[in-house]
């Protein structure tokens, strides 16, 4: 084994710990960056700002897939596992928010078909 050898994995393993590290501190992002909890004006936290949040989070995820993606299709990257896991990833957080549209959508329809 000659030293050129080696080399080429120290610095594959080195732009994996890079994007490990890159996915770890997305995944500890919070998602819902409007709420910051407990609050004395109950103004400054909305519903209106809580999904809008959520949504613009839930883009970012598709749009750090689709890029991803796009650089593996021309032959920028080689890194199909990582397009892999941003599009699971966009994915699975675009299935939780229809799911929390949908709690939403049956929770007003409870409401109002309540009688009073």
């Amino acid at each position: 084994m000659s030293i050129t050898n080696i080399h080429p994995a120290g610095t594959m393993q080195a732009q994996m710990l890079r994007e490990m590290q890159q996915m770890q501190s997305v995944a500890e992002a919070p998602v819902f960056p409007a709420w910051t909890g407990a609050t004395d004006n109950a103004s400054s936290v909305s519903f209106d700002r809580i999904m809008q949040g959520a949504l613009s989070h839930v883009d970012q995820f598709q749009q750090v897939a689709e890029q991803k993606q796009t650089a593996v299709d021309m032959g920028k990257s080689d890194d199909l596992a990582g397009a892999m896991i941003a599009s699971q990833q966009a994915g699975l957080s675009f299935s939780a928010l229809v799911q929390v549209r949908n709690k939403i959508a049956t929770g007003f329809n409870d409401l109002m078909s309540m009688s009073i």
